[in-house]
């Protein structure tokens, strides 16, 4: 849970600066301006820029959060007398300031020599929000390494023409998490670029494990000596990487599928279903010292590989419609943390910036603000100030909106 405990009257703006203080702000101003400064050096003065402002940044981040509770297909909408036109909180900027600030926005302005990175325009951001993470939550033992669902809004999908569809450019990157699945406060973010169509594009690792080992291991670096239960999907389980997580205190918890997982070293006889009928809730088992891999059948054979659960420990699925089928332990704890995950996709995840920017980094850091937004949630509902207040996700982002505007005392109404 929490780490501090907040006040009664903690506003939606006081979760969020646990992740985005003032100072992390202050720097985007300085960086926009820089880079405003050195592109009107090489392009030529521009008369219509004045320099941005601490409060005219807030409105700037306001104006795009807005689109997580309002879902237009641009911001710009906001400003228009259309259907997603918002006349509350057009007013603070003008549309043509916003544009401007847009068009300089920037967090490193400029690359250091000794730069590689791909992401050296956001690094800094995502290390500072890393930081906050850190620092303002203690998860629970067992966590999930997934990639969470930021998909593009479904109403616009469906109302999407071809063009606009094929004007979208696909994502450069995928976006890898490890969140805490008794909460779902995500605790760790890893970004993955896919750089260029080269041997080491992400087109050539994606369904290779070398990719999902090297994620799962940097979601995973802080996270040992501390006995922690990592459950994992599919593209991440393998017998190599367990062995090697347990080196360092790290236990693990995966389902297994002959198709997408790195099988190596695994027993063949337990990778092959057998040819006998089985009976639903029906289970084998193969040890090797710590580690067991189970192959269970329900309607399916479904193979799990763990050195957290002991595989003699019995446990039950509950379905509505056949009521309990016996399973070993593992499989009762996989499917309770899976399912949980599924829920956040659902409930969290119409809650992403739904601004689509060209720039990659630009990209990114809308998802991370999305996803610090939601942690601030998280804590805002662990915390003695929602039982004063009881916002919903919505409401808590509206409220976010407005006191980034200024149009909100940030104390609550009681």
């Amino acid at each position: 849970g929490p780490t501090r405990k907040m006040p009664l009257t903690a506003s939606a703006m006081d979760f969020f600066q646990l992740f985005v203080p003032d100072n992390v702000l202050k720097n985007m101003v300085v960086q926009t301006n820089m880079y405003a400064k050195k592109y009107q050096e090489r392009f030529g003065s521009d008369d219509a820029w004045i320099d941005v402002t601490l409060t005219e940044m807030k409105a700037f981040l306001g104006y795009v959060i807005s689109t997580s509770i309002h879902h237009c297909e641009s911001v710009l909408s906001i400003w228009s007398s259309g259907f997603y036109s918002n006349k509350s909180i057009a007013l603070i900027m003008t549309q043509s300031r916003f544009e401007k600030i847009l068009k300089y926005f920037h967090i490193v302005a400029f690359r250091s020599s000794q730069t590689t990175h791909g992401l050296y325009k956001i690094q800094p951001f995502l290390d500072s929000l890393q930081n906050g993470f850190d620092s303002a939550f203690r998860p629970s033992q067992a966590q999930v390494l997934h990639e969470p669902l930021i998909d593009e809004d479904p109403v616009f999908i469906a109302t999407c023409t071809e063009r606009e569809l094929r004007k979208r450019k696909k994502r450069k990157f995928s976006l890898w998490v490890r969140q805490c699945s008794s909460t779902g406060f995500i605790c760790q973010i890893y970004v993955h670029l896919k750089e260029g169509s080269g041997a080491d594009g992400l087109d050539a690792l994606k369904n290779k494990p070398q990719l999902h080992s090297m994620v799962a291991k940097s979601l995973c670096q802080n996270a040992s000596g501390k006995n922690y239960i990592i459950f994992t999907g599919p593209s991440i389980t393998s017998l190599n990487l367990f062995e090697e997580f347990e080196k360092q205190e790290i236990y693990c918890c995966g389902l297994l599928s002959t198709r997408k997982s790195d099988c190596t070293g695994l027993p063949p006889s337990m990778l092959n279903n057998p040819e006998t009928p089985q009976s639903r809730g029906q289970y084998r088992i193969r040890m090797k010292g710590n580690m067991s891999l189970i192959c269970w059948y329900n309607k399916g054979h479904f193979r799990f590989l763990t050195n957290a659960y002991s595989p003699v420990q019995q446990g039950v699925i509950i379905k509505r419609k056949s009521g309990e089928i016996p399973c070993p332990l593992a499989v009762e704890a996989f499917a309770a943390h899976l399912s949980y995950i599924c829920k956040y996709d659902d409930k969290y995840s119409k809650y992403f910036i739904s601004h689509k920017p060209n720039k990659t980094w630009q990209q990114v850091f809308w998802f991370a603000i999305s996803i610090a937004i939601n942690n601030a949630y998280i804590l805002y509902k662990m915390s003695e100030a929602y039982h004063v207040t009881r916002y919903s996700r919505a409401q808590f982002g509206e409220r976010l909106v407005k006191e980034l505007l200024g149009l909100e005392d940030t104390s609550p109404s009681h």
